[in-house]
């Protein structure tokens, strides 16, 4: 054999090992190598190629033939927010859920609802958008607002229509589930090499769906059912009135919905479901409880990051019994001291559960549960697990877990603040355990978002001194010829991080306050600061402004005593003075069209009678306005009920215009 010809075989042997090494980091997310071995293989090759370019072969890893592959995903902002369900876990959460909902539209019971029951697909949410009756994208959840444009992947998906048939509106986000069938998903991993398989059809369906090689997403059998609808240029009076137009379109919703007329009715429904799940033929975790009236899910609104006309009831999770091996301790960004119990490894609904939280020590003394004790876990959701009771104490051993009188990590006093069961660091802004926690929470998806940046990765750079601080994450380009010689680093997985850096580097205005991970400031009172403050500036320096902060409606005590305490740190002055170097914080203004109350100051006083307190101060701020707590010369209206109190005398005082119930509902156009 020649040269030539050895250069040949070498150049067929490195195109297969690449397209396989590629398959299993972009197709399975389960690399088998480094990416320091994997820029080895390319380099070695591409030397080979400028070598000898007569022998550069068909299938050359620097060709792409017969597939298209991408760069990267590019982002995709939705129209209108995609939010998630809060769950009910039993019969009474689901009777709490009803009971919310009568109480926030001032009814005297539910008579006037009906509910559409389907049950809960364990998928991948995906948001498809129709202008003029034509597909134009297909985006994730992503984080509610900033999704992955996936319009390439889900074409060949077959009940996704490219083109809407029949009466259509201008403009229409249909939202549904991508899943895997699991006969479908069975025979996939049958394919696949035992170490690299799949662990469910849900993780299938995600990897088949974020594939950069689109040819392979077209050669997954993916499945969407719709389930929702964001921004629309038409109108529906019913869910079911929806799906009817949804069917006639080509969409097909599920197949098991029900309309129910009661908690009874869902209830039944729901123990059909659980009975049959086993027979169908997708992973169902739940059934989904949605309000079947559009007039009504618009008075109800949102809370947060869910909507309260609708509610997933979950399955009843899967139980185990196992042992508890020993304790140690974890100290969180907060200070927080939580004991961990290393248990005897369990299978938990195809799950191995090694680790388990216990919370704190009013828990652990409540179950009376030690070290060796046999004890039963469950997993909240499916997802988290947790100790729910003793099974059986060792009846040779009674090792008892005592809390640490010294931080674990920095053997700093530990506290027990008053009112509060959780142990604390004193060590706020000292111990290493605190600060990696930070960066942790501000790279995650709530906050900054940074792909391939986990726990992991954080811990790793902490530990070699690349990084101590947020800030320090935006100069990791300096140290690239350290990290990318790092055992899990190369040039191709820096390089990703780094463009992700980058990407994250433009940040709403709530979530920037989110990521500064200020103790009971999480997304719902990030939001409500980012719309009171809207500058980062005014936020800062109004933050010691008691009074101010206390007039924000649904601000806490606790959440304002944190607020003014953390601004009084030199360090975190800082902190947010270096980050504006890097960023440029947005400030998206809700779309609201102009009337009576945009940008007015609103206090509302006395019992209401044709609303709740909580629904009329949300159809305020649905039409611009702020809700104030107290009067003052801020305020532009009162909004006055039966059995006003002394707000009405102060209101008069300060010549504050006052409106009745009726008034209101009228400027509102109720």
């Amino acid at each position: 054999m020649d040269k030539k010809e050895i250069v040949f075989e070498r150049l067929k042997k490195l195109a297969d090992l690449i397209k396989k090494h590629n398959y299993n980091y972009h197709t399975l997310d389960k690399p088998l190598i480094t990416d320091k071995e994997f820029d080895k293989l390319v380099k070695e090759n591409d030397i080979l190629e400028k070598k000898y370019p007569s022998l550069i072969l068909k299938n050359s890893p620097n060709k792409n033939y017969g597939s298209k592959i991408k760069d990267n995903f590019k982002k995709i902002k939705h129209d209108s927010q995609m939010y998630s369900l809060a769950n009910a876990f039993d019969n009474n959460d689901l009777r709490e859920f009803i009971k919310r909902s009568i109480k926030f539209l001032n009814l005297d019971n539910d008579d006037i609802f009906q509910y559409i029951c389907e049950p809960k697909i364990d998928g991948l949410s995906l948001n498809l958008v129709y202008k003029n009756g034509n597909l134009i994208s297909a985006g994730t959840r992503g984080d509610g607002f900033i999704g992955e444009d996936v319009t390439e992947n889900i074409s060949n998906i077959k009940n996704i229509p490219s083109k809407l048939k029949g009466d259509f509106p201008d403009f229409i986000e249909i939202r549904g589930e991508v899943f895997l069938n699991k006969s479908d998903f069975e025979k996939l991993n049958s394919k696949i090499e035992n170490k690299s398989k799949f662990a469910n059809p849900r993780n299938a369906a995600a990897g088949s769906l974020r594939q950069l090689d689109i040819s392979i997403s077209h050669s997954r059998p993916l499945k969407f059912i719709p389930h929702g609808i964001g921004k629309c240029s038409a109108s529906f009076d019913k869910i079911e009135n929806y799906y009817d137009q949804l069917r006639n379109w080509n969409i097909v919703p599920n197949s098991l919905i029900k309309k129910c007329d009661s908690v009874e009715e869902i209830i039944k429904f729901y123990d059909e479901i659980d009975q049959k799940r086993s027979g169908i033929d997708y992973d169902i975790d739940g059934l989904v409880v949605k309000i079947n009236s559009f007039k009504l899910q618009e008075r109800l609104g949102y809370v947060g990051k869910n909507p309260r006309w609708a509610v997933a009831i979950k399955f009843s999770a899967e139980k185990a019994n196992t042992t508890i091996q020993s304790v140690d301790f974890q100290v969180g960004r907060t200070g927080a001291i939580t004991p961990v119990a290393r248990l005897q490894p369990v299978n938990l609904g195809g799950v191995i559960i090694s680790n388990v939280s216990l919370h704190n020590f009013d828990e652990i003394n409540k179950k009376n549960i030690n070290v060796l004790d046999l004890v039963e876990i469950e997993r909240a959701g499916d997802v988290i697990p947790y100790v729910t009771r003793l099974v059986k104490k060792n009846s040779k051993l009674n090792i008892k877990i005592k809390p640490p009188k010294k931080c674990p990590i920095c053997k700093s006093n530990v506290l027990k603040e008053k009112d509060e069961a959780i142990l604390r660091c004193s060590n706020t802004y000292g111990c290493s355990s605190q600060k990696i926690g930070r960066i942790i929470h501000f790279v995650s998806k709530k906050s900054f978002n940074i792909d391939g940046f986990g726990e992991k990765q954080v811990k790793q750079l902490f530990n070699l001194k690349y990084i101590n601080k947020v800030e320090d994450i935006f100069n990791l380009e300096k140290f690239k010829s350290e990290i990318i010689k790092l055992e899990g680093w190369g040039k191709l997985s820096f390089s990703n991080l780094i463009s992700s850096i980058n990407n994250s580097k433009e940040i709403p205005f709530n979530k920037f306050i989110y990521s500064l991970g200020i103790r009971f400031i999480g997304e719902v009172n990030a939001e409500i600061l980012a719309n009171e403050f809207k500058k980062l500036d005014v936020f800062i320096s109004s933050s010691n402004n008691i009074s101010m902060l206390e007039n924000i409606d649904g601000l806490g005590p606790k959440a304002i005593s944190s607020i003014i305490d953390f601004f009084s740190k030199d360090m975190n002055k800082e902190t947010i003075k270096n980050l504006k170097n890097h960023l440029t914080i947005t400030f998206v203004e809700n779309k609201i069209s102009d009337n009576f109350f945009s940008n007015k100051h609103l206090v509302f006083t006395g019992t209401l009678s044709e609303l709740s307190r909580d629904e009329a101060k949300y159809l305020a701020k649905t039409k611009g306005a702020k809700i104030l707590s107290t009067i003052s010369k801020k305020t532009d209206f009162l909004i006055a009920g039966e059995k006003a109190g002394s707000k009405i005398d102060k209101a008069t005082q300060l010549g504050i215009k006052i409106l009745n119930e009726k008034e209101f509902l009228k400027k509102v156009n109720l």
